[in-house]
This record gives structure tokens, sequence and C-alpha cells, in this order.
């Protein structure tokens, strides 16, 4: 029993892996734990092409995560951009996403919230409340078992303690939400 768990679990990593290597082969720059719970999707690459969320943003995003209650390494992230800053095809967004599989997508910027706002257009306009239905910044939002919240800005509240108080409310409605049995 404990080997055929240790073949099924070596299998699953062998095809996540396999897909996560495709979508870098098609532009998608990826960080963090596949496995994770959340995702972390911004459309600014960091400078010099470093691992995206390796800069001021992301070391701020990971220690919010803790603060809230994840695991250090809980947390997956990718580029709604290529290398070059040009936007992902909707149909790479989705399948980046649909790869990591996370209970909790955390949108960083416009870029990334415009993204998933057309990936699923069709499932948010039959959302009843208009803020979430537009994605707007702040909105608590469940898509396809997905809860997501576009958080406005991220990297660019840091400079600003207001907006950083925003930003840490906002994080605080996306609690780990532990085990799913």
């Amino acid at each position: 029993m404990a080997r055929d768990r240790a073949v099924l679990k070596e299998a699953y990593v062998g095809k996540t892996h396999a897909e996560i290597a495709l979508l870098e082969q098609s532009g998608v720059r990826f960080a963090g734990n596949a496995f994770s719970s959340v995702t972390l999707v911004k459309g600014e690459p960091e400078p010099d092409g470093a691992v995206p969320f390796s800069g001021a943003d992301g070391k701020a995003l990971r220690d919010s995560l803790m603060a809230l209650g994840y695991a250090p390494e809980d947390w997956s992230a990718f580029l709604a951009c290529d290398s070059a800053g040009t936007p992902l095809g909707e149909d790479l967004f989705l399948q980046a996403i649909v790869t990591l599989d996370p209970a909790t997508l955390i949108l960083c910027d416009e870029m990334a919230a415009d993204l998933a706002r057309n990936v699923f257009a069709a499932e948010l306009v039959e959302l009843a409340d208009f803020e979430a239905a537009m994605l707007a910044p702040g909105a608590l939002v469940l898509v396809r078992g997905i809860r997501m919240m576009n958080l406005g800005g991220f990297a660019g509240a840091l400079g600003d303690n207001r907006a950083k108080q925003t930003m840490w409310r906002r994080l605080k409605m996306l609690p780990p939400l532990g085990e799913p049995y």
C-alpha cells in the first residue's frame, strides 16, 4: 500500500513538473512551490529578469502570508507577462492557474486582474455583487472553487504606510483554509 502511494506521488510530481516545463517553454515564469495552496500573480517582471517575486514585494507578501498562518513554503507564483513584459494570452494564464490548482489566487496588480477578469468573465458576470463581478481591489471572490482577490497594486503600496495598511487589511481576508478532510 505504501509503495502504491509512493508511485502515485511520484507520478503526480512528474506530471506537474512536465506541465510547468511546457508552460515555461511558452514563456510563463514561475516561482515557489507548485503544490501550495496560495498562488501570487503579478504583471511586472523583476529587474534584470530575476526570479518572480524575489524583490521587496515578494518578501513582503511571503512575510504577510506567514503572519496569516501559512507555512513558509506554502506559496507559488507566476508572472502574468513574459520576460519582455508582454501580457500572457488568456489560454496560457488559465493553464498556469489550472496547473498550480491553488485554493487561493492573489492578483497583485492590474495586469494580473485584467487577465483574470477576461478568463473568468462568464463566472464573474453571474455574481450579484458589482464589486466582486468587476474583481475590484479588495473584493473577495469565489470562482470555479478558487478564492481570489485583486490587491490593486501591491508593489506600489510598499512605499506608503497608509497603502500598506490597506494591503494588510485585504490580505487578512485570506487566511489559510485548513485541511480539506
